[in-house]
């Protein structure tokens, strides 16, 4: 639903956004809270430019507030860390006119892709060195999923500019 003009309006703030949180979280097994607001202001001031109705516009703030109670459930029933849970949240209204199937298959791909990468990166001798205080590459069973919430997100944008075929 998002159009390609609007997703490329919305990767502008989001791309810097992703990649503070994904850092972040793989420095100190934490996203910020100023990350966090940070991406939940780009629906409010920029997402009404994104989609083609303000009936969209308002659907994302369903969508957030959805993404909050799940958040909320999670940490409080599952133990889910916090800050991936309202991150998640945050970056919910983004996909607001997105087929599920197509947005569950972003997820589960971000989701191994990251896990993937950031296993694969830990087995580099000179990052292995130079992110020896870093708790996200120190833990092996440990995966800051603030870098899949990003990378999804960002892929989708960059996905949504691309004309479709």
């Amino acid at each position: 639903m998002i159009t390609p003009t609007g997703a490329l309006i919305l990767l502008v703030p989001v791309l810097p956004i992703a990649i503070w949180a994904a850092l972040s979280d793989l420095k100190r097994l934490k996203i910020p809270n100023k990350a966090v607001m940070a991406m939940a202001a780009v629906w409010p001031l920029l997402g009404w430019l994104a989609v083609p109705t303000w009936t969209a516009w308002f659907w994302g703030f369903a969508f957030l507030g959805i993404g909050i109670l799940i958040a909320y459930l999670a940490f409080a029933l599952f133990r889910f860390p916090g800050g991936d849970g309202k991150f998640a949240a945050a970056i919910s209204p983004v996909f607001v006119g997105a087929p599920i199937g197509e947005v569950l298959i972003l997820i589960a791909l971000s989701m191994l892709g990251a896990t993937l990468a950031v296993q694969l990166v830990r087995l580099i001798p000179a990052v292995s060195r130079a992110s020896d205080e870093w708790v996200g590459f120190r833990h092996w069973r440990i995966m800051p999923f603030g870098v899949a919430l990003s990378a999804m997100v960002v892929i989708y944008l960059v996905a949504a500019i691309w004309p479709q075929v």
